[in-house]
């Protein structure tokens, strides 16, 4: 037993000494070498806060604006990252295990960019992904601050809420559909599928899995009578607004999240619990789940019809569809295994093509493993998924020492670990994780992960986090 938890230690990075790499990193040395033009500038002693207004406006606007305006301010906020990290003091340099895998994979990427047979695309691609990734830096860095992480999950849940009113008002009074998102053979065809300001459902659904998570965690969170009303308020439009996307992917994800909200949730407050609830709590919270789920999909009629289409195979349109695609997709990855054809939808639509059946255009894999293997081959899906279990790793371990301190802002985290599985399950059968309004909020699940960072004890002094 002794010798597989060193293995998954090794595996998770948990003991790793980042205050040793930090000596002879490159990096880490010019990190600090415009902190004393820093020390006497007025405009940087507000430095966290303009980082955390940057990222408020990337989340603000993304909802209700095009792509291009989101670029530019994913341009901005990588240029402030850059200008506070070199204007930063050497302690104060955020760098966890998870920045590591982040970026492991964005070196793959950019490997798999250079060996691509459409380069030119797939470096576009490449270019999206290191904003995305520097968004993370960013925010990785500014959530450190308790208080502007708070502030700004408050403002984010703010704008989901116009959002998920939005939607509420398209199923009472009614919508057109842009696109056929509905077999029209089905026994569904006229029903609405709300998409709000996301111009999809699908988008919409995937927009709004992390507005549950943190609405959950807000409930629990924020202290008196109306924030929380507030909160619960919150809480029930986006999960009602979701699930009349009618979304099946997206239902999947709602599913993944609130079960994996309930267990950890269970597991913060069974401390208090006597023993027999500390061992059966979370079996009877998650048997109670199950049975609720089950009882929605009998009595509800349209939830049963839709579900029983992910059952029907090729019965289906929608999964007819995706089955071609994936077969597509399938030979794509069995011509380029190792390192794919690079990141980004540009290149994807450029070699699909060549592989596609008949009718079945597509825009992408429409399965974010799928896609990440025919982006960067098998290297970069190991990649992947180690930054996933380095992730979780890190939630955990965040979440018991919080649990211990019975620090409530632990719940902020078991929301973001919960709305990383949820978006993960979503993504399994869609790609809608890749559209920039769903792919900043998958990296501030993360940033808000790294954000509790605490090395081990050996580094603490030397490393130490300002959480």
């Amino acid at each position: 037993m002794t010798s597989v938890a060193s293995i998954w230690q090794s595996i998770t990075l948990r003991n790793l000494r980042l205050y040793q790499w930090r000596g002879g990193s490159l990096l880490y040395r010019i990190s600090g070498s415009l902190r004393s033009w820093r020390q006497g500038s007025w405009f940087m002693e507000w430095g966290e806060l303009i980082g955390a207004l940057l990222v408020a406006a990337v989340f603000g606007l993304a909802p209700f604006v095009n792509t291009a305006l989101i670029g530019v301010l994913l341009i901005a906020c990588g240029g402030f990252w850059v200008l506070l990290t070199l204007s930063d003091e050497p302690s104060q340099v955020a760098f966890t295990p998870i920045h590591l895998l982040v970026l492991l994979y964005w070196g793959i990427a950019t490997i798999a960019t250079s060996l691509s047979p459409v380069k030119q695309a797939a470096f576009n691609g490449w270019v999206r992904l290191t904003l995305y990734l520097v968004l993370f830096f960013l925010m990785a860095r500014v959530f450190r601050s308790p208080r502007l992480r708070s502030l700004f999950i408050g403002f984010y849940l703010h704008i989901t809420l116009i959002v998920g009113v939005y939607g509420m008002r398209q199923w009472f009074f009614g919508t057109k559909a842009l696109a056929t998102w509905v077999d029209p053979t089905s026994a569904q065809a006229n029903i609405t599928r709300i998409y709000s300001y996301l111009g999809n459902p699908n988008l919409l659904a995937g927009y709004l899995i992390p507005a549950v998570g943190l609405s959950l965690g807000a409930i629990l969170v924020w202290r008196g009578v109306m924030p929380k009303l507030l909160a619960i308020t919150m809480a029930v439009v986006n999960s009602v607004c979701l699930v009349l996307t009618f979304s099946r992917g997206g239902w999947l994800g709602f599913v993944a999240l609130l079960f994996t909200f309930a267990v950890l949730l269970l597991y913060w407050i069974s401390q208090y619990f006597p023993p027999f609830w500390q061992k059966w709590a979370v079996p009877i919270g998650v048997g109670g789940l199950a049975a609720l789920l089950v009882l929605a999909i009998v009595i509800v009629p349209p939830v049963r019809d839709r579900v029983a289409t992910i059952f029907a195979g090729r019965g289906d349109s929608s999964n007819n569809f995706r089955i071609n695609v994936w077969a597509a997709v399938i030979e794509m990855i069995r011509d380029r295994p190792i390192l794919g054809i690079g990141p980004g939808n540009n290149a994807f639509n450029q070699v699909y093509p060549l592989y596609m059946r008949p009718r079945y255009s597509a825009l992408s894999a429409y399965s974010v493993i799928l896609e990440v293997i025919v982006e960067t081959g098998f290297v970069g899906l190991t990649a992947f998924l180690w930054l996933l279990t380095v992730t979780f790793n890190q939630g955990w371990l965040q979440l018991k020492r919080l649990r211990e301190w019975e620090d409530p802002n632990g719940f902020w985290l078991i929301a973001a670990i919960a709305t990383l599985a949820g978006m993960l399950a979503h993504g399994l059968f869609d790609t809608v994780l890749y559209r920039p309004q769903v792919n900043t909020l998958w990296w501030l699940m993360v940033a808000l992960i790294a954000s509790y960072y605490l090395p081990n004890s050996q580094g603490i002094n030397s490393d130490s986090s300002s959480n």
